[in-house]
């Protein structure tokens, strides 16, 4: 069983990396303001459902690494710090992307297809992958039992609070886009808030030492 306090700490970085506009936020974001609260809905369970094959894949990547390779875990810790450092300067580095609220029209398609469009965005989408697999062993320890088990335990924390912000972003959409468009400050103040946070999550997973 892991500790609460490391699965506090995996869920504030899971909660951090979906603030992080890329293309799920992007996507259901758009498709809430094209085509309604309704569709982008439907999208966030195609999204959700590409979390869940990351999830295995990783899961199962990871374990037999882990088994086979001892030093995996010293290579992905420091690759995953750099991933999250990598995350940092992109949200703080001149000419950042802006808002993720700014309109991108999006044609109107049927239910299948608005679920299809979220799983493939979700599924093809670079940002996840590189999480799952640099950012997950730094939590996975096999004195905490089977590897699988808290791999998946993981996935589901990071899917059920990706899950809970992006629907809350696609219910709120058109007011958010109008008040960030208002005070454009705020998108400033927050991609450097995210930026430190991200850098000290880098800093503080790199520098621990894997407990035996």
């Amino acid at each position: 069983m892991m500790p609460a306090n490391e699965l506090l700490l995996f869920a504030l970085a899971a909660f951090i990396m979906v603030l992080t506009p890329g293309p799920n936020m992007i996507y259901l974001v758009s498709r809430s303001l094209c085509q309604g609260r309704k569709a982008a809905v439907v999208s966030l369970f195609g999204v959700a459902t590409g979390f869940l094959l990351h999830m295995l894949a990783a899961a199962a990547g990871l374990t037999a690494m882990f088994m086979a390779i001892p030093l995996a875990y010293e290579i992905l810790k420091w690759l995953g710090a750099a991933y999250l450092l990598w995350l940092a300067w992109q949200a703080v580095r001149p000419g950042a992307a802006g808002s993720p609220f700014d309109p991108r029209a999006l044609p109107a398609d049927s239910p299948l297809r608005l679920f299809v469009m979220g799983f493939l965005t979700n599924a093809l989408n670079p940002k996840i992958a590189v999480f799952y697999l640099a950012v997950f062993p730094q939590f996975v320890r096999p004195e905490h039992g089977s590897l699988l088990a808290q791999s998946v335990q993981l996935g589901l924390v990071q899917i059920a609070i990706s899950f809970s912000v992006n629907l809350l972003l696609i219910l709120s959409a058109a007011r958010l886009a109008a008040w960030f468009a208002r005070n454009p400050l705020w998108l400033a103040v927050q991609r450097w808030v995210m930026g430190f946070v991200l850098a000290g999550l880098a800093v503080r997973l790199a520098f621990e030492s894997r407990r035996n």
